[in-house]
């Protein structure tokens, strides 16, 4: 091949080389952009576990790290979904349940609340423990309500309670409003009125009308609607409780809402605090390591420059309110440092409770006792 042609194919490959990373940029930004409400929690995105058997208050199940977290978890596959409690067994030595070995691990099993758990069923463990209503999952009384949103109405449920500060709960992603049930009991007890709600993206709820997720950057007046709706309702003041993004919408509503002198505090699971490490967290999820840069800048331009909104958005000395922070120092999607550091820029409202074990969104899930306790500490002075 002669020298000219040889440069000429060599430019072309290059060209093609670039096109195609720029291309395999978009595709990941998409990907960690798009909602997931619902659908597999990152953090909890492992390979799929199989049933190896049942017996009475246990369930035998694939030996892997995210069969052994440790803690209350959801257990979901096709047709089924179980409440899973602490490990066991580890299956290095005799099992408790037909079918143990050196592979499996037998975990508590709390309840079946869907289908059957079949040997060869496969399953996910997610940090979204019940489904269906509070009513159903819980017994708590509870509302079907609509939230009126700027893109249309949003599905909600509101648990009464006498106190006239309310706890909104926001939920983050791969998740949805099923997910603040977790802590429901406890502000049952605690008499506060509980919204749950939805926000766009979510299943019955409007899309988003460029199909993509802002990281808060737009849902967030989405929950401003619900402040309305809770102060329309007799609210006079509110906490904020949300996970993972949800945690994030709380930050932006309590920044940029005309109703932010009604929030008593925020509670934040796994907050997001730097845009740019989630999406290349989540993109990772898609794409080599090399072409993250690529996602990221795919992923600012789709989402016109979130990154600085939400520096501002979630800058510590624009704090009026007490804030608690749930986290684990081993969550791969939000910074740990990041919340380390917002809170050592504000250590008079700020409180981080360390969660050992606990995934992105999972901190209630790895340590339910620890976790309540801080929130009845937290929430007591706020009534």
């Amino acid at each position: 091949m002669r020298p000219g042609t040889t440069a000429a194919v060599a430019a072309s490959l290059t060209a093609l080389g670039a096109g195609a990373a720029v291309a395999a940029g978009r595709y990941a930004a998409g990907a960690a952009l798009r909602p997931n409400a619902g659908g597999t929690p990152p953090g909890f995105d492992g390979p799929p576990l199989t049933v190896h058997g049942t017996a009475p208050g246990q369930v035998t199940l694939t030996r892997s790290l995210d069969s052994l977290i440790p803690g209350i978890y959801g257990l979901t596959g096709r047709g089924c979904h179980a409440v899973i409690g602490n490990v066991l067994d580890t299956g290095r030595h005799n099992g408790h349940v037909d079918g143990a070995s050196p592979d499996t691990v037998v975990r508590r099993l709390v309840r079946v609340t869907e289908g059957e758990l079949r040997p060869g069923t496969r399953v996910r463990i997610t940090p979204q423990v019940y489904r269906g209503t509070p009513g159903d999952a819980l017994g708590l009384e509870s509302e079907d309500v609509s939230v009126p949103g700027e893109l249309g109405p949003m599905p909600a449920w509101f648990l009464p309670g006498a106190r006239e500060t309310w706890v909104i709960a926001v939920h983050g992603l791969g998740t949805t409003r099923d997910h603040p049930m977790v802590v429901m009991p406890l502000l049952h007890r605690m008499q506060f009125p509980v919204l749950s709600i939805s926000y766009r993206g979510d299943p019955g709820a409007p899309a988003p009308g460029d199909g993509v997720g802002h990281f808060g950057d737009a849902e967030w007046r989405d929950l401003d609607a619900a402040l309305r709706y809770a102060i329309g309702r007799g609210a006079t003041r509110v906490v904020l409780m949300g996970w993972s993004v949800g945690a994030t919408i709380a930050l932006y509503a309590a920044a940029r809402s005309a109703l932010r002198g009604h929030v008593a505090g925020l509670v934040l699971d796994s907050p997001v605090l730097d845009w740019r490490a989630t999406v290349r967290a989540l993109a990772a999820r898609r794409v080599p390591h090399s072409l993250l840069p690529l996602a990221v800048r795919a992923a600012e331009s789709r989402t016109e420059a979130a990154a600085e909104r939400l520096a501002d958005a979630v800058d510590p000395e624009r704090l009026t309110e007490p804030v608690l922070i749930l986290h684990g120092p081993g969550d791969a999607v939000a910074s740990w440092d990041e919340t380390l550091d917002y809170a050592a820029a504000r250590p008079d409202l700020v409180t981080v409770r360390e969660v050992l074990n606990g995934r992105h969104g999972g901190a209630w899930n790895a340590d339910p006792m620890g976790c309540e306790e801080s929130l009845r500490r937290f929430l007591t002075p706020l009534v």
